[in-house]
């Protein structure tokens, strides 16, 4: 078995980081929202609900993008969809 190259090793630290800072600013997001619903943060419930959404897609659905996206440049998938 191959040992992992050391820019390899600072890369795969550098995206873990990257992925597990989106997650920890969505969920802070969502508990802004939730403040400002509550009343503790002085915002229109407009501005909460708004929070609210893009903390739950910035805390599940932009790391599994991320993800995938690196995954498949690591393959060399980034040209683009299949041609018939």
């Amino acid at each position: 078995m191959q040992q992992p190259r050391p820019d390899d090793d600072q890369r795969a630290k550098g995206r873990f980081l990257a992925i597990n800072a989106m997650r920890v600013t969505g969920v802070v997001m969502v508990l802004m929202g939730i403040a400002i619903v509550r009343g503790a943060i002085d915002l229109p419930d407009v501005a909460a609900y708004v929070l609210i959404a893009l903390g739950l897609v910035e805390a599940f659905v932009a790391p599994a993008v991320l993800a995938r996206v690196w995954r498949s440049s690591e393959r060399g998938d980034l040209e683009g969809p299949p041609r018939p």
